[in-house]
């Protein structure tokens, strides 16, 4: 990254520089400019075999909660009569870990194709690291939103939703910054409009290296809208970096939760003091072990029930019949409670408790800035009991019978040519005993028998794993096949 940029940097000694039109984010501005020659546009000098690491939250996802993006530009790819970058990406989400890819256009390098396990990312990607096209684009045709020059006043107006009626996007000044990626001379494009909405690009490099700004609103404890940092980039990149990534299966793949939520379950119920309402919302209506429950939360005014109250501090706690906290949200997430400036929460909920009546307690501390003591006056809780259901995958998963890692596709090649007679026994065998070896497939030592006095495969294994190769079997079938092979010691594990 430090080479590159020290390639395409401005080379310009800062203390010399003139600058026309900047202020540094008091009021709304609505003219900018620097005194440098050049123009971007998003996806300005991608070419194949460009690497990038990314530090990205975005508003939508998850909350603003940081995600690791890693992006790498293998050549091109054609979507139907256009022509797009075929990048392959992994991205580092908590514990998850997803591959997949994504076709960015060439005239704005923003995601046009990507895998449906992609989804979410996508559009985060879009909304954050790709917001930059809604002005720059790579179209020299368009006096509007082709690339902009960094001399200009404004590169355009904003939304009142984004920056408010008077906002517009400009080049504010030029900064030498430092991100993990290396040092780099950048220049900074934004809006201002009660809060510095800031995004810090580079000459010739297609991405923007650096952003942090709010949701559009006048207040002091203003949310993120999206935040990122480039932490890696290299060139000429011509092997797959990701070849030996490892993806791990969704706990909602894995354990059959709910992805989508449609069907909610409402009440409105008092706290204990009588001092807030809590309206709430909740989906599946019929909950199971290991999945998350889809909670809507509204704090309501107790003298007006149509006044929604803000800057709520709370948590949600899981209680014993006594009441007493067994396990509280906040403090799972690290936090000593939760904070929403708007009093209307949406979160998913992990179930981590057994099968059977569940006692959720909304516990309200007080409202106030998210940084100081809440003020208690209102102050209390309201218990809302849900029944969880069992989940026989749960037990699979924790017998480890099933694992959260995804079995390569070579090994279902395998399985199918297997099946089909193009590979032999040992073969085939070679590549599960990889897997037990990898602890992708784990199986308990204990249903090990001894070597079998008939090591041959029955043929309903290899049928199992023709079909799973064509997909008319999931894979906790075959698995189940293979742990009997170890079982009955046709395979051992060492």
């Amino acid at each position: 990254m430090k080479n590159k940029l020290a390639q395409i940097s401005l080379l310009i000694i800062l203390s010399s520089i003139g600058f026309s039109n900047l202020s540094y984010g008091q009021g709304a501005q609505t003219s900018g400019g620097v005194n440098i020659d050049g123009s971007w546009y998003l996806g300005e000098g991608l070419k194949e075999g460009d690497y990038f690491e990314y530090s990205l939250c975005e508003i939508d996802l998850n909350d603003c909660t940081p995600i690791n993006l890693k992006m790498w530009i293998k050549g091109d790819i054609q979507n139907e009569t256009e022509t797009l970058w075929d990048s392959k990406v992994v991205i580092v989400d908590g514990d998850k870990i997803i591959k997949g890819s994504m076709g960015l256009g060439k005239i704005a390098a923003e995601p046009i194709l990507f895998d449906d396990d992609l989804a979410d990312y996508a559009i985060a990607f879009k909304s954050s690291l790709a917001w930059l096209s809604t002005f720059a684009t790579g179209n020299e045709g368009d006096r509007i939103h082709g690339p902009q020059e960094f001399r200009s006043a404004t590169w355009g107006k904003l939304g009142p939703i984004i920056g408010g009626s008077n906002a517009q996007l400009i080049t504010n000044r030029v900064e030498t910054i430092t991100t993990p990626a290396g040092t780099v001379d950048a220049i900074v494009v934004g809006w201002y409009s009660g809060n510095d909405n800031e995004i810090w690009i580079v000459d010739d490099f297609p991405f923007p290296v650096k952003a942090l700004t709010y949701v559009g609103i006048i207040r002091s404890d203003v949310p993120i809208m999206y935040q990122f940092t480039l932490l890696n980039y290299k060139e000429n990149v011509m092997n797959d970096p990701f070849k030996d990534v490892k993806e791990t299966i969704s706990k909602e793949e894995l354990l059959g939760c709910p992805t989508e939520f449609f069907d909610y379950v409402s009440s409105r119920v008092s706290t204990n003091t009588h001092s807030v309402m809590i309206q709430y919302n909740y989906s599946p209506e019929t909950p199971i072990e290991g999945c998350d429950i889809d909670w809507r939360i509204s704090f309501i005014d107790r003298y007006n029930d149509i006044k929604i109250l803000d800057k709520v501090h709370y948590d949600i706690w899981i209680v014993d019949e006594e009441g007493n906290k067994l396990r509280s949200y906040a403090e799972d997430l690290g936090e000593d409670n939760l904070f929403n400036g708007f009093g209307q929460a949406h979160f998913l909920l992990p179930i981590e408790e057994k099968a059977g009546i569940v006692r959720y307690s909304i516990f309200v501390y007080g409202t106030g800035p998210e940084q100081e003591e809440p003020d208690e006056s209102i102050r209390g809780f309201a218990i809302v009991e849900i029944e969880i259901y069992e989940n026989p995958l749960l037990k699979k998963l924790n017998a480890g019978v099933i694992s959260a890692s995804k079995i390569p596709d070579w090994i279902k090649n395998n399985a199918g040519w297997w099946a089909d007679g193009q590979i032999d026994d040992e073969a085939f065998v070679q590549g599960i005993q990889y897997l037990i070896k990898e602890k992708i497939m784990q199986i308990p030592f204990t249903s090990q028998s001894s070597i079998s006095e008939n090591n041959a495969i029955p043929t309903w294994i290899k049928n199992n794993a023709g079909w799973w190769a064509d997909g008319q079997i999931s894979e906790s079938d075959f698995i189940n096949g293979i742990k009997y092979l170890i079982e009955r010691g046709i395979i051992r594990v060492s």
